[in-house]
């Protein structure tokens, strides 16, 4: 049994119904034999099928937090969630980065939640690659991705645009002519990464946990091929794990 483990860090949403958000990251890393730290961006009011409100943390509030363990812990990686503004995700990935260089960061671009509650409008597309300057990855879906890309530009020329700036994992979860392949974009080249079992149920935070699951390979200091392949596998274990939204986490 190891005795020292990797130090990740989540800064989301708190899921008061644990299926989204730090809850789920926390129960991945820990499958994954990481230790996971949670900083909240906000508190939500939902269930597995209904999101009514949320209330955001001061940026105050949640840079003193992350200062406060940078300071005490080598934190090795970092996927960020639900954030309401470009900016403060500028000040909170400008101020990792300042602490630590070294340190993975995956930023899961939830834009919005699956009942259509808006999280964050993207208004300032430089302010946006400064950002993506910085980070190793994202993870969008389709339709994420077409509202990350310039306005009018094909899903094709705008993933060649943001990879000037760091690796995509386009998830195929809302790719109706290919549901469930992902593909992995980097500077230059592609890999499409098929599911391995394509029946499986539909899931609450899913998302969150594909991305905290490439987060924490990623500490444990796999390439970012082989992350978001294990990730993937994790992900469809959790689809598989129960028949209704809330799924139960495995190694």
């Amino acid at each position: 049994m190891p005795t020292n483990r990797p130090f990740v860090l989540s800064i989301a949403g708190f899921d008061p119904s644990g299926g989204a958000g730090v809850l789920a990251d926390v129960k991945t890393f820990e499958q994954h034999k990481v230790y996971g730290f949670a900083i909240n961006t906000a508190n939500t009011i939902q269930t597995e099928n209904e999101f009514i409100t949320l209330q955001w943390t001061e940026l105050d509030f949640v840079l003193l937090s992350i200062e406060t363990l940078f300071k005490r812990h080598e934190i090795k990686a970092v996927k960020i969630g639900i954030i309401p503004s470009l900016d403060y995700l500028k000040s909170i990935v400008l101020l990792i980065k300042r602490l630590s260089p070294q340190t993975s960061i995956v930023w899961d671009t939830v834009l919005k939640s699956t009942t259509e509650f808006d999280f964050l409008k993207l208004q300032n597309q430089t302010i946006l690659y400064e950002i993506l300057n910085q980070i190793n990855l994202i993870t969008p879906n389709y339709n994420e991705i077409s509202k990350l890309i310039p306005s009018g530009t094909s899903i094709e020329n705008g993933i060649e645009i943001l990879t000037k700036y760091c690796p995509i994992l386009l998830k195929g979860g809302h790719n109706l002519s290919e549901i469930g392949v992902d593909f992995l974009y980097t500077t230059d080249r592609f890999y499409r990464l098929s599911p391995k079992n394509s029946a499986i149920y539909q899931k609450h935070g899913s998302g969150c946990v594909l991305s905290s699951a490439i987060t924490a390979n990623i500490a444990l200091e796999k390439n970012l091929l082989v992350a978001c392949k294990n990730g993937k596998e994790y992900t469809e274990n959790f689809l598989l794990s129960t028949p209704n939204q809330l799924g139960y986490h495995y190694a």
